[in-house]
């Protein structure tokens, strides 16, 4: 199990191509990306959409609310 900084709900930003940020809430990290030579992955949900989204966890970083 690999360690990540967030905590289920926290308000997280991911950065967006372009460098833009979007809102969102952390939702938890895929375990298995690693194993297949992938990046960590965390899931996310979108506060402007309510959709969830799984993106590479290096482009999540903390919110102040």
């Amino acid at each position: 199990m690999s360690f990540t900084p967030f905590y289920k709900g926290q308000p997280v930003w991911v950065i967006e191509e372009g460098g833009s940020e979007r809102a969102a809430d952390f939702v938890g990290q895929d375990e298995t990306s690693s194993w297949f030579g992938g990046p960590p992955k965390a899931y996310v949900v979108y506060l402007d959409t309510h959709e969830g989204g799984e993106v590479e966890i290096d482009r999540v970083v903390p919110r102040d609310v």
